[in-house]
């Protein structure tokens, strides 16, 4: 798909990967729509608005969905899905709180996003919703699983997705990486940049229309 003029809207985007995303879009020539709680500090881009919004309230998602349509425009054939948390402990320890907040975020929050950029894409038969996953999605890990739960059902929703909008022109694909440098983990083992996943993010977006990623994971290779 030719992004270049294209509008986007990047989920998480006031820092680690949302916030690289969003500057690898801009410098292709794509305007973003960074949607999170709060703005990212020390940038500013006239390609880039700030939507303040809280993915896990539904009514927060559809003002910031109209103000993004009021700034940028109806057309919004990109959607990256990239807000999440996470949380390390025993289950049996695990604040029930923060047990519903991850769902909310990490998976209530995508399908509100999607929800509203879907109809105009099945109108225009074009777009696509790049959703980031984690390694976690395919594999438990002790002490995590809620933030693998979470991320299994990112993977099950995108594969349905894919089932349901491949036939209007709209790619739906899971970008799931190892441990990336975002701040998660305190592991002094190697890690992916968040610059490295938006490259991958660029990388997809710009294959050929029949050419399509369903499920891309990615880990460092020596870790």
């Amino acid at each position: 798909m030719e992004i270049q003029g294209r509008t986007a809207i990047v989920t998480g985007a006031s820092r680690g990967i949302g916030l690289a995303i969003s500057k690898a879009l801009i410098r292709e020539g794509v305007t973003v729509a960074g949607w999170s709680r709060t703005p990212p500090e020390s940038f500013s881009h006239k390609q880039f608005y700030h939507i303040k919004t809280d993915l896990t309230k539904e009514d927060s998602v559809r003002i910031a969905f109209d103000e993004t349509v009021n700034r940028v425009g109806s057309s919004i054939p990109i959607l990256i899905n990239n807000a999440g948390m996470g949380y390390r402990g025993p289950t049996d320890e695990m604040p029930s709180e923060q047990w519903r907040r991850l769902f909310d975020l990490n998976v209530h929050g995508l399908f509100y996003t999607s929800k509203q950029v879907i109809p105009q894409m099945k109108v225009e038969k074009r777009g696509h919703i790049i959703n980031i996953g984690s390694g976690a999605g395919t594999n438990g890990i002790a002490e995590m699983s809620c933030y693998c739960g979470t991320k299994f059902a990112v993977n099950g929703i995108t594969q349905s997705l894919h089932q349901e909008l491949r036939n209007f022109g709209i790619k739906v694909s899971c970008l799931s990486p190892g441990s990336v440098e975002t701040g998660f983990s305190q592991s002094k083992k190697n890690k992916l940049l968040p610059e490295d996943l938006a490259a991958s993010v660029i990388h997809m977006l710009k294959c050929p229309k029949n050419f399509h990623y369903t499920d891309i994971q990615v880990r460092p290779l020596q870790p």
